[in-house]
């Protein structure tokens, strides 16, 4: 069983999986303390997530179905201002992270691949109809998409595993 030592406000252990029991993914298992809440902690987390998320099924449902089909926003240019100023600083902070061989341009890649994909939606769902809906679609296609597929796929190669 390879085994590496994370360090932060926990003391944890990532522990491979045994072949027979599933992906091989590592998991992350607290370090053996009798008295340590962690595990119970984690356990909560984990049931409290989702049964939020099976929670949200019902609630898209009636938001779908309650929704106006369009809206007026007072704020629209620095919404989308915003949005791309995140995406600018999620690519920087992973090329600097990267250029210093820091271990955290997985967690920045992965952020910004999820910006990405959030602008490539909203771009295309809010465009108006004609020029600016086929503007918005070949800016999704030829660059949020392929963007965010290689913040993603950067992501999890970087991703700290036990023995690299």
């Amino acid at each position: 069983m390879a085994s590496t030592q994370l360090t932060g406000v926990h003391s944890l252990r990532l522990v491979s999986v045994d072949a027979g029991s599933g992906s091989g993914v590592p998991r992350i298992l607290p370090k053996a303390a009798a008295a340590s809440t962690f595990p119970l902690l984690l356990r909560r987390a984990a049931t409290v997530l989702t049964v939020l998320g099976l929670a949200m099924i019902p609630w898209l449902v009636f938001l779908h179905a309650g929704l106006p089909a369009t809206a007026q926003a007072s704020h629209w240019a620095w919404t989308w201002t915003g949005l791309d100023s995140f995406e600018a600083l999620g690519l920087l902070s992973t090329g600097l992270l990267l250029r210093r061989g820091d271990r955290r341009a997985c967690l920045t890649s992965a952020a910004t691949s999820a910006l990405l994909l959030v602008d490539a939606w909203f771009d295309t769902m809010t465009a108006a109809p004609g020029s600016d809906f086929k503007l918005a679609v070949l800016m999704a296609v030829f660059a949020e998409l392929p963007l965010a597929v290689a913040c993603a796929v950067l992501a999890t190669r970087t991703f700290p595993r036990p023995g690299r």
